[in-house]
């Protein structure tokens, strides 16, 4: 596909990828830029442009403070003109119909770029995907909420601000609508994914009337969690209530010397993304119990309803869904009993827990967490040495994993039509730097799209085939709504009366969720517990 494309802005011209047969387009504007007046505004049409506009290099990247901008690794510039995608695709002319793959990344809502490598497209469209990255607005720039926000909106009265950053996802959806065909790719058959923020945005976008009918498929990776499960509103897939997100909006504004949204609109962008704001600080050394200030919030319009209320109502989106978690999930979690375990101590000998827990720590812990509960937990995870109590801490953070990501499927299914697919990434990659290797956080990516992150020691053998068949996977499950496919171990449809999940990584296969006693207490503990 050498020749420009047309799109409803203008046509595009692409370049080859280093397989030749492979065409990218980077930068393409999905929307016009959100300055001046559009900030914290629903994004409008992108603009037109005259003659053919060369999609030979990356758009900047979204406002994010210079550290998290510098860990992306990534040399695009930095600007609030940064509504744009990319698109990777194997297809010969526009005629073909082949599936697509749309692509949202994590960082908390606070970082990230569609133009990382990690989310490099090209593998995945030689196995016959048309893949799409994009930006999305981050941190006060996409999810800032104030009274005065909310007044204007122009919506419902009852509506609330806050959602600038999913209203840019739905709106490049509208894009892939619109305009994916000429690229060679299925309109009919979109399938959304991300990990940890990313996926907390797939789930959300699931939740939203405003995206129903936009994708077919959703793929997200670290996200199913119980609504009673406590962890849940501590991680990147939690939301704020509007009340609470307008009064932290506001301080937040006074803060930086605004009074009015005039005033606000008026300040440079860099004045709101130095540095990381006092109250997301205070949340993350858990002196404060809730999302951080930067989170979408349920609005009564882009998320009509919470977890809890849109699962028991059946009003999410009926969607082909495939979710999971990893085996060493990481990151501090302030509050909850696990922030011992997730404050980043590494084990110091290969094959021990991930992270180094005491005696005393897995006990004052318990203590804290499960109150009345707290013997019969000790009595499920037992210790009596630092040693066994790492391993029992470990054990009680993976089995709370797949049980709240079992309990969660429940609840999603009570109302669905389409399958689910669960599953639990077990594969310990190569470290970046020193430390064992772990099945941690994130690590999956790079075999779903099967390129090594960078400073990581090489990839075996093993690890090449195990990317072959988790990419595979997902490229089937985008195709169909079903990753099962010829060579491929069998991945079986959720049910809650199985109790398994389908492990992959170190091994591919269905494996109890944890045994009875163990899934028993967990259950009986969420019920105590308020619904998010």
């Amino acid at each position: 596909m050498r020749q420009a494309v047309d799109t409803e802005s203008g046509p595009v011209e692409g370049i080859p990828g280093r397989d030749r047969s492979l065409t990218v387009f980077r930068g393409v504007p999905y929307a016009a830029p959100p300055v001046g007046d559009l900030r914290w505004r629903p994004p409008r049409p992108p603009l037109r442009w005259e003659g053919v506009r060369r999609a030979d290099r990356f758009g900047p990247m979204c406002p994010q403070a210079p550290t998290d901008a510098a860990a992306t690794g990534v040399d695009v510039p930095m600007s609030e003109d940064c509504l744009n995608l990319n698109i990777w695709t194997g297809a010969a002319a526009s005629d073909e119909r082949r599936p697509v793959l749309v692509w949202i990344y994590g960082g908390g809502f606070r970082e990230g770029t569609g133009a990382h490598p990690r989310y490099d497209g090209e593998n995945l469209a030689r196995k016959g995907l048309v893949v799409v990255t994009f930006n999305y607005r981050l941190g006060a720039f996409g999810f800032l909420a104030t009274p005065e926000l909310s007044r204007e909106s122009g919506t419902d009265a009852s509506t609330a601000s806050g959602n600038y950053g999913l209203l840019d996802c739905v709106a490049a959806l509208r894009w892939v609508r619109d305009n994916i065909e000429n690229f060679g790719g299925d309109p009919g058959r979109v399938t959304i994914a991300g990990q940890s923020a990313g996926a907390g945005a797939v789930n959300f976008l699931a939740m939203s009337p405003l995206a129903k009918g936009l994708f077919n498929r959703a793929v997200a990776q670290s996200h199913a969690r119980y609504a009673r499960d406590p962890e849940l509103r501590y991680l990147a897939t939690s939301y704020r209530l509007p009340a609470a997100a307008e009064s932290a909006g506001d301080r937040y504004a006074r803060e930086h010397g605004a009074r009015t949204t005039e005033e606000l609109r008026a300040l440079p962008w860099r004045k709101l993304v130095d540095g990381h704001h006092p109250l997301d600080e205070a949340v993350q050394t858990g002196s404060t119990a809730g999302p951080p200030l930067f989170r979408p919030v349920v609005d009564g319009w882009v998320i009509p309803a919470g977890y809890d209320e849109t699962y028991a109502k059946g009003l999410q989106n009926d969607v082909d869904y495939l979710t999971g978690n990893n085996l060493d999930e990481s990151g501090a979690v302030p509050g909850t009993m696990f922030a011992a375990l997730r404050s980043g101590r590494r084990a110091a000998r290969p094959g021990a827990p991930p992270v180094h827990v005491t005696l005393d720590e897995h006990v004052a812990a318990a203590r804290q967490k499960f109150g009345a509960m707290a013997e019969e937990f000790l009595r499920l995870y037992p210790a009596a040495t630092d040693d066994e109590a790492a391993w029992a801490s470990s054990q009680a953070v993976r089995d709370n994993s797949r049980i709240s990501t079992c309990l969660w499927g429940t609840d999603w299914t009570r109302h669905t039509t389409r399958p689910l697919r669960t599953y639990f990434w077990t594969h310990r990659a190569p470290a970046q730097g020193p430390g064992p290797r772990r099945a941690s956080h994130g690590s999956e990516i790079d075999y779903v799209f099967g390129n090594p992150a960078p400073g990581t020691a090489a990839w075996s053998d093993e690890d090449h085939e195990i990317a072959r068949t988790v990419s595979s996977y997902w490229t089937n499950f985008a195709a169909t709504g079903d990753p099962n496919g010829s060579g491929l171990p069998h991945w079986p449809v959720f049910s809650p009366d199985a109790s398994t999940v389908m492990e992959i990584g170190a091994h591919f296969r269905p494996v109890p969720v944890a045994d009875e006693a163990r899934t028993d207490f967990w259950t009986r503990f969420f019920r105590t517990q308020q619904a998010w």
